[in-house]
């Protein structure tokens, strides 16, 4: 029963990869998944957030090919970056990303703190320009 309620409501729903609004006026993603109701539950969320970690690293990889032999704390640092920032966002602090990669993590560091992000996230950006210094998870 549950493989053919699933087809059914795979083909009345249609598949909603972005937001949209349903003829009801919601929020709906997916097959048909009433956001402005529903929401999405902490283990969906935690889903989603694994599938985004997976494509910020992804995304490191292929634009930043040194970037994986960082030790994990500062490998963590790009991934957080890259994740908030996306990959082109990232991408623009240039001056950074060429002192960690010339493994000069005290500049960096600086550096991270010399920007509008760093302004916009205070918080944020001092948590992990300490962790890209020292290597040690904040």
């Amino acid at each position: 029963m549950i493989n053919e309620i699933t087809e059914q409501l795979k083909r009345d729903e249609g598949f909603g990869s972005k937001p949209y609004t349903d003829t009801m006026g919601c929020a709906t993603i997916g097959y048909g998944r009433n956001l402005t109701a529903n929401g999405i539950s902490p283990t969906e969320a935690e889903y989603m957030l694994y599938n985004d970690i997976q494509t910020a690293q992804d995304a490191l990889r292929a634009r930043f090919p040194w970037a994986p032999k960082l030790d994990n704390a500062r490998w963590g640092v790009l991934i957080n970056m890259a994740f908030q920032l996306g990959i082109d966002g990232l991408s623009e602090f240039r001056t950074f990303l060429a002192l960690v990669e010339a493994g000069e993590y005290d500049q960096a560091s600086a550096e991270m703190l010399n920007s509008l992000w760093a302004k916009q996230v205070p918080s944020r950006a001092q948590r992990l320009s300490i962790q890209m210094r020292t290597g040690h998870w904040q």
